[in-house]
């Protein structure tokens, strides 16, 4: 029984390393949007993090977004001292727990979608607040005179709180929005793998 248990424990955590260097290495292919500052990029490093919560619960998905950023952070070293890995980990976690919390109650194809959508509103709100509040100033970006100069790039974000509006939000609806479709589009076969 105890050997049993323990197996299991460790072909999870082979499953989830094994989605943890995918993740990492799908950050690599990376590319901007044009209403948004040029450090923020779109990746699809957040499918091995969703994959791992709907095939093997919430907490493996926030391991799998731990391991991500460690590797992506060994792999690519950090331009943002840690406060662009800080953010993808904390907005990454807040993706897989609501979409998989959402999806675990009732597994169906239908339950998986809106916890997708769900889960990218989620992160929304908390990567607003977060850059906001926490990761700009970090940055030590000064938001009203960053919106100054941003404002030339896109000119709905003269403000601080337009610039939120005007190229937070809709920089992570569209990312969430690419993660969410790749991961319903490969969920299923890699679920099978997940499932040996």
């Amino acid at each position: 029984m105890e050997t049993t248990r323990r197996r299991s424990n460790t072909q999870t955590m082979v499953k989830i390393s094994v989605l943890g260097a995918i993740s990492a290495l799908l950050m690599i292919f990376k590319f901007p949007l044009p209403f948004a500052p040029p450090f923020m990029t779109v990746d699809i490093g957040d499918l091995g993090v969703l994959v791992a919560g709907f095939a093997l619960g919430p907490v493996a998905g926030i391991l799998t977004s731990a391991i991500k950023i460690l590797l992506n952070l060994i792999i690519n070293g950090t331009s943002t001292g840690g406060v662009g890995e800080l953010s993808n980990f904390i907005i990454s976690s807040i993706f897989v727990v609501v979409a998989c919390g959402i999806y675990r109650k009732n597994k169906t194809k239908k339950s998986a979608l809106l916890g997708l959508i769900v889960g990218i509103l989620a992160y929304t709100i908390v990567a607003c607040i977060s850059n906001y509040f926490v990761i700009f100033p970090l940055y030590g970006i000064n938001l009203a005179e960053f919106t100054k100069e941003f404002a030339k790039i896109n000119p709905m974000a003269s403000s601080p709180m337009m610039f939120v509006l005007f190229s937070i939000v809709p920089f992570n609806l569209v990312k969430g929005a690419i993660v969410a479709v790749v991961t319903m589009a490969l969920y299923k076969p890699l679920s099978r793998f997940l499932k040996k």
